[in-house]
């Protein structure tokens, strides 16, 4: 079992929505940093709040949704301890875990 840290903005919301059950079902644990609904935020906060939590050591990995994906990597990747991928296929997300120790997933809310 895992411990995940999951965020998202407005744009990333639906899929948030979508990925949090698969979790429970697959038997993790997971947090929710938000944002709770389509209401407009700022990305790199709730990059920042995941990053934070992950770089501790409070979880495990992370996963950041935002529109493109692009911004939450971006943020999420100027936290110490944070290596973060955008990835857009279980290849991409494969190795990014085995070659390069990633420990944040980023996705596009699209």
């Amino acid at each position: 079992m895992k411990r995940i840290a999951i965020g998202c903005d407005h744009r990333g919301f639906a899929l948030k929505e979508q990925i949090m059950p698969f979790l429970q079902n697959a038997g993790h644990s997971y947090e929710d940093f938000g944002c709770y609904n389509t209401a407009p935020v700022d990305y790199p906060d709730i990059a920042q709040k995941v990053g934070e939590a992950v770089a501790a050591g409070n979880f495990d990995q992370g996963v950041l949704i935002c529109h493109t994906g692009i911004g939450m990597s971006i943020a999420a990747n100027k936290i110490k301890g944070v290596r973060a991928a955008l990835c857009h296929n279980t290849f991409a997300a494969q190795r990014a875990r085995a070659h390069n120790d990633a420990n944040v997933l980023c996705l596009s809310g699209e």
